[in-house]
């Protein structure tokens, strides 16, 4: 039997969830109004935290308030957007990035109206440098000017040096923690890694939280809108401290 899709257009979908992306894409746009935000990547400090999903919802929920979005997996090492679309990953980023194919002939409608998806391509032998690379950056420019947001699931950030590489393309970036997954000191310590390269921190996500759990990483995170904090890699610290 497959699981139940977790994405916000699947009739299961319970509504505070569906609300809480509402909340999320809100809080995107008005840190828009100061800043010009397109490029957001999503990043977690381990696997199977949920980033992956958190990025697949993000982009569903930008573009059903009519914004024209581009969801891309940069996560070459294990990918995951094609499956929660049921999509092919026969030719992707990779294949952008490492033959010059344009990338239109190769995204995904999905279903979602101003939705397009580019999924990863095959595994290539050097992610780090792939990700690094100058047709990384000329990709993400071009992408820049046809889409109101670009929405890029990237590696966990501890494991390997990907996410910080792509952080660097960004204009800013979410933070998923899953619920008693990993221990607060080595999300801490992805938070540094992201805030020792000038990472400008757009929120966080924790997922799986149980009815009786939120202390688990401090009261303060849900006591506070951290939408009102400048700093919010400085708040991330405080409440895994």
């Amino acid at each position: 039997m497959s699981k139940p899709s977790r994405l916000l257009f699947s009739p299961s979908m319970k509504v505070p969830v569906i609300e809480a992306y509402k909340i999320l894409r809100t809080n995107i746009q008005f840190s828009n109004v100061d800043d010009n935000l397109k490029v957001i990547l999503v990043t977690s400090s381990s696997q199977q935290e949920g980033k992956s999903t958190v990025s697949c919802n993000l982009a569903i929920s930008m573009a059903q308030a009519n914004n024209k979005v581009l969801l891309v997996d940069c996560d070459l090492r294990r990918p995951s957007i094609h499956r929660n679309f049921h999509l092919l990953n026969v030719k992707g980023l990779t294949n952008v990035l490492a033959e010059k194919i344009d990338y239109r002939e190769i995204s995904n409608v999905v279903g979602v109206p101003r939705l397009e998806v580019l999924t990863s391509g095959p595994k290539p032998p050097n992610p780090s440098e792939l990700l690094g690379s100058a047709r990384m950056e000329a990709f993400i420019q071009s992408v820049s000017n046809q889409y109101d947001f670009i929405i890029l699931d990237a590696p966990p950030v501890l494991p390997v040096t990907d996410a910080m590489v792509l952080s660097k393309l960004a204009d800013g970036v979410i933070f998923v923690i899953k619920y008693g997954h990993v221990p607060r000191d080595k999300a801490k310590s992805a938070v540094e890694s992201l805030e020792r390269i000038g990472t400008k921190f757009l929120g966080a996500v924790i997922n799986d939280i149980p009815e009786k759990g939120i202390g688990y990483y401090g009261n303060e995170y849900y006591e506070e809108d951290m939408t009102e904090e400048k700093d919010l890699g400085s708040k991330l610290k405080r409440v895994l401290r």
